[in-house]
């Protein structure tokens, strides 16, 4: 593994989750449901990027593929931090006999 490159990524990782925070905020309290929705349109615009710019479609790029792919990372990342919150605040309730919400 080339540790000098993965670092790199996960910087560009980290800076489209702050990208993504002061657009949505930090915690918009998602269902997992809800975040795999999310996460799908995500795959979907890889997907997209992928298959246009195979198929030669006009101002479709490589590059724009690999920006996708770091949102979807971005977005997995928010999924990890979501459901930590919540699975905390789950517990803290639960011991303090409070009902957590969905």
């Amino acid at each position: 593994m080339d540790f000098i490159k993965t670092t790199g990524v996960l910087n560009e990782v980290l800076s489209e989750r702050e990208r993504q925070e002061k657009l949505h905020g930090v915690d918009p309290k998602h269902t997992p449901e809800t975040w795999l929705m999310i996460l799908g349109e995500e795959v979907g615009e890889v997907n997209k990027a992928a298959l246009e710019t195979r198929f030669g479609v006009e101002g479709a790029s490589w590059e724009q593929y690999r920006h996708e792919l770091v949102q979807v990372a971005a977005v997995a990342v928010a999924m990890i931090e979501s459901f930590d919150r919540q699975y905390q605040a789950a517990v803290a309730n639960e011991f303090l006999g409070i009902e957590a919400y969905p």
